[in-house]
């Protein structure tokens, strides 16, 4: 039986078939890569569509996807989750500068919760660990978030197991979720997933349609034509059945290929299935 919901630090029950929001920006994630209409119509029509997990961040655009959210979702359905991070600066297409400072950090939130229209934040998510400044200044700065009500929980973004089990041997703040890169064809976080089954933390993988390349695998496209669906919507249901706390966010600027990656929720794959594709890593 495949769960349709997780329940981020075992209080916020989300679809874990989520939407992210970067492929609502240019190319090098620099810019709107549309008008504001489409955007706008594609952010209700995952909503609409029973998406209850937005994935996004400060520097997707940057700024731009998180004021679209806003412009589109806001004031937010009681049940909707989303997710934004913060700690890497952009001064360009594809420039990214990684800005862990307590001073930085705080102002990003501060930046971000402005630009979402709320007073807290429902998941704030460390983009990048800065090797320059302690791990403990930049969890402290986060838990200092939460204790002033910005921040309800806090995740981390691109850590090995071994960073993700020195944040929570800290303990000086709760960690209920992790961004890596993971999908059927890349399995290198399978170490880190296995620890976030462990400790019930949140996994949501980023590219999780592989970037396109799922479309180009034998193995999908021939599961795909098998059950009458796509390369995109088997590799999304894989990850559903893969493990419980796997919560994709594929993105998307055009409302069909949302419908279609929404449709992946329905999709349920056979033993035989599911071992030809666990047999690709």
């Amino acid at each position: 039986m495949v769960s349709e919901t997780f329940a981020i630090a075992g209080e916020v029950s989300v679809r874990r078939l989520g939407y992210g929001t970067v492929h609502l920006t240019g190319p090098g994630c620099w810019g709107p890569r549309g008008s504001a209409e489409d955007a706008v119509a594609v952010l209700r029509a995952a909503v609409d569509g029973g998406v209850t997990l937005i994935d996004t961040a400060d520097n997707y655009g940057p700024s731009v996807a998180e004021e679209l959210i806003a412009e589109a979702l806001y004031p937010y359905a009681s049940e909707l989750t989303v997710a934004t991070k913060g700690g890497v600066v952009r001064t360009g297409p594809d420039v990214w500068h990684v800005d862990g400072r307590p001073e930085r950090l705080r102002a990003m939130c501060e930046a971000s919760l402005r630009r979402l229209r709320v007073d807290t934040i429902d998941l704030y998510q460390l983009h990048r660990l800065d090797p320059g400044v302690p791990l403990a200044d930049q969890l402290g700065t986060l838990a200092e978030l939460r204790r002033a009500g910005k921040v309800r929980h806090v995740g981390l973004d691109s850590v090995t197991p071994a960073q993700l089990e020195a944040a929570l041997d800290l303990g000086i703040v709760d960690i209920v979720s992790v961004q890596n890169r993971y999908n059927v064809l890349d399995r290198a976080s399978e170490p880190l997933l296995k620890l976030c089954e462990t400790r019930g933390i949140a996994f949501l993988p980023w590219f999780p349609l592989g970037n396109g390349s799922l479309a180009e695998d034998p193995v999908c496209t021939d599961i795909a034509r098998a059950r009458g669906a796509s390369p995109a919507q088997v590799a999304l249901a894989w990850l559903l059945h893969h493990s419980p706390v796997l919560c994709p966010t594929p993105g998307t600027s055009a409302v069909a290929h949302l419908t279609e990656n929404l449709a992946a929720a329905r999709l349920r794959l056979s033993p035989t299935d599911l071992a030809r594709l666990d047999a690709l890593a």
